[in-house]
């Protein structure tokens, strides 16, 4: 995507990353890296490092084709880095070299490649940042840790609801957490609201997000034998882990159709999340971190759209906001100067049903 240029859109001299590590990073995360572009400068540095960190934790859990206890030991390893870089990094080098050599995803090897000059980075940042980085990933890597030691083989489920909101705080919750701790120290006043207001929009938001992620990649994460929807909810509906997976497998309509009112009521659950990430969003200051904070809801209500539309059926195929359609809604929003009025209005564009022809 061509990115509009001007006074909100840094350039990559302003960040801690070289441009190759912003280009590892577009390579990772597309959406994201245009978050870190419009980010303050004093919090491209921390949030980036983070991500880029949790981003090589998260492959290595996902990478299912390791035996569990591989990966329970590098995650082990990963997270040791994480808090004593200066020690630990050089020994991590063989294992994350061979742990390279079996990723398919071109960006993905990267990642992993390049991880001892992102644990480098770490070290670059404030003390009171580092700690900041280092208390989030901690979280994620938990996170991360759980799944891995919950899936193995065959389709298997989180137990209960209980277990679903802690494990969306774990890896996303705790991000808005982190984002807001990160703001209010480097942009003093940054948000009309309350800190501590903040924190729980923040929390809301990341949670939202998360459990949007589930709800869009749920057909992938069967076929790996992951289920998300807790066994609890699918017994209310006549449904299991297995069934669910073999629904998708063979493309069972009606099987997928009893997922529809907990499918329905995750998406709603969702909504209101995500307005709340809107919350936040509003109340920044800045225009360019307000820019940066809201993007992610706003795709995501369009996404929800999009889900809505589909149904279950969507655990079949793939189900995205199309980039023409990010590259228009980032025009708009800067020609409007990212007030809240034209933010409030795209969320509530976005969020409506889509037309037919736009899928």
């Amino acid at each position: 995507m061509t990115m509009p240029e001007n006074t909100l859109l840094p350039t990559a001299k302003a960040t801690a990353l070289t441009p190759a590590q912003l280009q590892l990073l577009r390579g990772v995360s597309r959406s994201f890296y245009l978050s870190i572009r419009l980010l303050p400068g004093p919090l491209r540095g921390p949030i980036a490092i983070g991500y880029l960190l949790a981003r090589a934790t998260d492959t290595v859990a996902d990478t299912t084709a390791l035996p569990r206890a591989e990966r329970q030991t590098l995650l082990a390893q990963l997270l040791d880095a994480i808090k004593t870089p200066q020690t630990a990094t050089q020994e991590l080098k063989p294992a994350l070299t061979r742990f390279a050599a079996q990723q398919s995803d071109p960006h993905e090897r990267a990642l992993m490649l390049a991880l001892p000059e992102g644990l480098s980075l770490l070290q670059t940042l404030s003390p009171a940042d580092q700690t900041s980085v280092r208390w989030v990933l901690g979280h994620i890597t938990q996170g991360q840790t759980l799944d891995v030691s919950r899936f193995g083989s065959g389709p298997q489920a989180l137990a209960t609801e209980a277990e679903l909101e802690d494990y969306t705080w774990l890896v996303a919750g705790c991000v808005g957490e982190f984002w807001t701790a990160l703001c209010a120290r480097h942009l003093p006043g940054f948000a009309a609201l309350p800190t501590d207001e903040m924190h729980a929009l923040g929390r809301a938001y990341g949670m939202g997000l998360q459990r949007l992620n589930i709800v869009r990649d749920a057909g992938a994460d069967l076929a790996q034998g992951r289920c998300y929807w807790p066994a609890q909810q699918l017994h209310a509906w006549g449904l299991s882990p297995e069934s669910l997976s073999q629904a998708v497998l063979e493309g069972q309509a009606h099987t997928l159709a009893q997922l529809t009112p907990l499918y329905q009521s995750y998406l709603q659950q969702i909504q209101t999340q995500l307005a709340a990430g809107l919350r936040y969003s509003c109340a920044v200051q800045s225009r360019r971190l307000r820019l940066a904070s809201a993007l992610p809801a706003l795709i995501g209500a369009r996404t929800v759209a999009l889900l809505l539309q589909a149904g279950p059926a969507s655990l079949t195929q793939r189900v995205k906001m199309p980039r023409r359609e990010v590259q228009g809604l980032l025009w708009r929003l800067l020609l409007r100067g990212v007030s809240v009025q034209a933010l409030t209005r795209e969320f509530e564009r976005l969020s409506a049903p889509p037309h037919p022809s736009s899928r």
